[in-house]
């Protein structure tokens, strides 16, 4: 079995250096997938996604890119 580290480096990275990751659609969110710090949303998934391997993945490249530009 893989672990999540290996699959979302980035995201893993975030939840170690950063800030934190909302996953589940409640009465405040629509979308499946929010990434967060201290500041406050600093993405979240498309509310119509249908997957959340695909709001992951999308997250990741998300994080990869805010980590290049940030870091």
């Amino acid at each position: 079995m893989e672990k999540f580290s290996e699959n979302y480096p980035n995201l893993n990275w975030w939840v170690e250096n950063q800030g934190w990751i909302e996953i589940g659609q409640d009465e405040n969110s629509r979308s499946m997938v929010r990434i967060l710090d201290e500041g406050g949303m600093v993405w979240e998934s498309d509310p119509k996604s249908k997957t959340l391997d695909k709001d992951l993945n999308e997250a990741e490249r998300f994080i990869a890119k805010w980590i290049e530009e940030n870091t």
